[in-house]
């Protein structure tokens, strides 16, 4: 008998906090489906891949070259060519394509309203600073980041809230409810891994890179509600948005600042006790990665955390072909740097930054379940690599950890 629990929650589940758009019937019954085909292609359609490549792309791949694929991108080259791979890529394509959308209709029929709900929120508050000086970078610009109409930066008028609130409602249907009714897994598994193996430590000011809308920040703050948080991006769109979204749910310790990380200067060296970014890094072009990480070297004190949440990094010992279908969102969802900075060896990068080897660390982090709609573990999860809801944690304490 198949358990309950492999069954995705309902799109009803998600957490209606006072910025979340509301779905109506049929809005919510295209999430269902969507998560459902989500699953279906993952669970149920995913494996396949697999079959098709050992029964008939590496066989006649050996028989053309005499030899195995050299990397990913001889397989990935090669199994483009193949029927299956080819339904299953285009089916996933398609849902990403129709998450997007779904979410963007919900959003703009109600955008009166939700520019209202944010401007209340949002006035008159000095931690919300936009500056509209920042420019977006080209390597954020160029694409439409996750499929998303206008990226995290799209406005469909001056000054409203449109991309933040698409991105919010539709990721708890792209993830299947596996973040949580507030799609705030991520946030919420660095405060169990740092609450359980530094109970102690209580950092004085946090340096948050990337944040979007804040969902990985929010957890963190509310945890430490003594802790000055400062939450950093140049799309002005999603940190409108974020701020109110921060706002109502009780984050009020959270300083949301349009700002770009390639350049902290604006704060001292060791201004902060912890720098963190969250499925983050994989966003950013092969010069603008070295410098942030760089750049927030250079302002985390003595003592202090560095952290990186990240799906794992490609090493020699990874199979070929997991590297390939890990690598699928880099050529297929809108996110060209993926590839690229998986291939990199992180620990080197935070090594040239500053660090010593001995200092740094990686540890598995995962998403912590949330009871309210999964009252027991799911069961049977298969690896929808690229988007599981667990990751590596590839941090560094900078002089070394907290006593």
């Amino acid at each position: 008998m198949k358990n309950n629990n492999d069954i995705p929650p309902p799109y009803r589940a998600v957490s209606l906090h006072e910025m979340m758009p509301v779905a109506t019937h049929d809005e919510a019954a295209r999430f269902d489906f969507l998560t459902g085909f989500n699953k279906f292609l993952s669970t149920n359609l995913g494996p396949g891949n697999k079959l098709a490549y050992e029964r008939r792309v590496l066989p006649a791949f050996r028989e053309e070259h005499g030899r195995d694929p050299k990397d990913r991108y001889e397989i990935r080259n090669a199994m483009n060519q193949d029927p299956f791979h080819q339904l299953w890529s285009a089916s996933r394509r398609n849902s990403m394509e129709m998450r997007q959308q779904n979410g963007r209709a919900i959003t703009l029929r109600q955008i009166d309203e939700l520019d209202a709900r944010a401007r209340k929120l949002n006035e008159g508050k000095d931690t919300l600073q936009l500056d509209p000086s920042v420019e977006i970078p080209r390597y954020q610009a160029a694409v439409d980041i996750h499929c998303m109409p206008g990226s995290y930066h799209g406005e469909e008028r001056p000054g409203d809230v449109s991309a933040g609130a698409n991105y919010d409602c539709g990721l708890f249907a792209t993830t299947a409810g596996a973040l949580g009714a507030l799609s705030d897994g991520g946030g919420q598994a660095i405060v169990q891994w740092v609450k359980s193996n530094y109970p102690g430590w209580k950092p004085r000011r946090v340096l948050d890179i990337g944040c979007t809308i804040g969902h990985n920040v929010v957890p963190v703050a509310l945890a430490f509600p003594e802790t000055e948080f400062i939450a950093i991006d140049t799309a002005a769109a999603s940190l409108r948005y974020g701020h109110a979204r921060a706002q109502a749910l009780g984050a009020t310790n959270i300083t949301f600042i349009q700002h770009n990380a390639e350049d902290l200067s604006r704060w001292a060296d060791g201004h902060f006790d912890w720098v963190q970014t969250t499925m983050f890094l994989h966003e950013l072009s092969g010069k603008s990665l070295p410098r942030i990480i760089a750049e927030g070297y250079r302002v985390l004190g003595d003592h202090g955390l560095m952290l990186h949440l990240e799906q794992p990094q490609y090493t020699p010992d990874m199979p070929l072909y997991e590297q390939f279908i890990r690598d699928w969102d880099a050529f297929n969802n809108n996110e060209p740097f993926w590839s690229a900075m998986h291939g990199l060896d992180l620990k080197q990068e935070m090594v040239k930054a500053g660090f010593s080897p001995d200092e740094l660390f990686v540890a598995a982090v995962k998403a912590v379940t949330d009871r309210s709609i999964f009252p027991e573990a799911p069961t049977g999860e298969t690896e929808d690599h690229g988007r599981a809801a667990a990751w590596h944690a590839y941090g560094a304490w900078k002089g070394g950890a907290p006593e």
